[in-house]
């Protein structure tokens, strides 16, 4: 089954979230807390949404997402952010189940694409995804600004000259 978190989930959220951290090799960069996700998943300004996947009355994975744009198409997308199944639960289709519901939710909101991140080095994950059709997009190059860098562009004199 595939739900909608609410905010009494926000527990396992974090855990989820720590675990895939810990899977990814960058659980030194987690630095979420629980009140961090009750405030931007459920908070006025919701940033993201969150679907859980259960088993058994229990839950097993999240997808973590939230709308992007295209200027393109002049329409919006949904970025997954997170997509997690716990370990004992993997290849039984909870993957595939949470992705369907995003596929679904991407098509009944209008939305132009539905779009993801995977690690290089994510063999498996990035198997699952081709075996649903999904493309990698190897003409691309994520940039971030983060930490000390988005500081200091924020802080910064600019003007045309320097563009």
């Amino acid at each position: 089954m595939i739900r909608p978190a609410t905010p009494a989930d926000v527990p396992v959220i974090l855990d989820f979230i720590q675990q895939l951290a810990d899977y990814e090799k960058l659980s030194h960069a987690c630095v979420a807390t629980e009140a961090d996700l009750a405030e931007t998943l459920f908070g006025p300004r919701p940033y993201a949404e969150t679907l859980i996947a259960e088993a058994d009355g229990l839950p097993v994975g999240l997808a973590l997402f939230f709308h992007n744009y295209s200027t393109f198409r002049a329409r919006p997308g949904i970025y997954l952010e997170d997509l997690f199944v716990l370990p004992g639960h993997r290849g039984q289709g909870h993957g595939k189940a949470l992705l369907q519901a995003l596929a679904k939710l991407a098509v009944e909101r209008g939305c132009a694409r539905l779009e993801w991140s995977v690690l290089d080095w994510n063999t498996p994950s990035i198997d699952f995804y081709k075996s649903l059709g999904a493309e990698p997009q190897s003409n691309w190059t994520i940039f971030r600004l983060s930490g000390v860098a988005l500081l200091q562009l924020v802080s910064s004199s600019w003007s045309k000259s320097n563009v």
